[in-house]
């Protein structure tokens, strides 16, 4: 049976500055692949946070029909934001324990609603360590953002 998997990552150039996300999403059986499709875009005023936050809704907001999927970033703001953090910030009206207007609200609200859809499983895995699907998605979040970049050095 196969089995469905997205990796993700985001990039930014400056913090805020250009940025992109890239996914790569992988159907294997076993040590099979049978399906990658890959995805990117980018923005050209934004934050690594954002970036990490929707290369993953991008992967899930991708798929056509509900799915069991393990959703791969290196981002432990996401990790921990989606496994954790969030079920308090809903709680709380989207407010952090110190009672602030959490960042980035709008996009853990799509996030939220995007893996609402599927039975996701979250892992995290260091960045930048070799992990062959998690630089390509890298690579893919890169390739996203170069339009943004070098937009930002013309001059007006």
């Amino acid at each position: 049976m196969a089995e469905l998997f997205a990796y993700t990552d985001g990039a930014c150039s400056g913090n805020p500055g250009p940025g992109g996300w890239g996914a790569l999403l992988v159907a294997r059986d076993g040590d099979t692949v049978l399906r990658e499709r890959e995805l990117s875009g980018g923005e050209a005023e934004t934050t690594n946070n954002r970036m990490e936050l929707l290369a993953a809704i991008h992967a899930l907001e991708t798929l056509k029909t509900a799915s069991a999927i393990t959703v791969i970033t290196d981002s432990v703001y996401v990790k921990n934001g989606v496994t954790g953090w969030i079920h308090g910030w809903k709680k709380n009206g989207w407010k952090t324990s110190a009672k602030k207007p959490v960042k980035n609200a709008d996009l853990w609200q799509r996030l939220d609603e995007a893996q609402s859809r599927h039975q996701v499983e979250w892992q995290w895995v260091k960045g930048h360590a070799g992990h062959p699907e998690n630089e390509r998605a890298d690579e893919l979040a890169r390739a996203g953002m170069k339009p943004f970049k070098t937009a930002a050095r013309q001059p007006e």
